[in-house]
């Protein structure tokens, strides 16, 4: 893999700026690092399942975002990033004032990532692992991009 590019933090906050479902949520990104990066959620009752705990899907949803970008921040400059793989085990319900999902990558390849991501419940006395993601994320390239647009891949 050609090495990251050193401007990535702005280019992961711009990229996750644009990301309209992240808005929506109220979703926000806590940190940047090469290779890391953590999203943060706080629980509101909008995004409950019935039996009052925070939707799996909002889970799911920040923990690819949390592989995504995390991937991102070691992709060259003009890369992209989409997620073509991932699982999720939910450990327990999830509860408190927010979730952080912290997503690490595991293994760097040219052309694919391995990411892991780590879901904690926050509340004021503890911190609990929640949900745990494996996904992988493909690098996208502007030639690759431009295929796609033109119904070739």
């Amino acid at each position: 893999m050609k090495e990251h590019d050193p401007d990535f933090a702005p280019r992961v906050r711009a990229s996750f700026a644009k990301q309209q479902l992240m808005t929506t949520i109220g979703a926000t990104l806590e940190r940047v690092e090469p290779g890391r990066v953590d999203i943060r959620l706080p629980v509101r009752q909008d995004l409950t399942q019935q039996h009052g705990f925070l939707h799996a899907g909002a889970i799911a949803t920040i923990a690819d975002s949390a592989c995504g970008y995390a991937a991102l921040s070691l992709m060259p400059a003009g890369a992209d990033v989409l997620s073509i793989e991932f699982k999720v085990n939910m450990l327990s319900p999830a509860t408190g004032d927010a979730i952080v999902a912290r997503g690490v990558v595991i293994r760097a390849g040219r052309s694919i990532m391995v990411c892991r991501a780590d879901v904690y419940s926050i509340s004021a006395s503890q911190e609990k692992l929640i949900a745990a993601m494996q996904g992988t994320m493909m690098v996208v390239t502007e030639r690759e991009e431009g295929k796609r647009e033109q119904g070739q891949v």
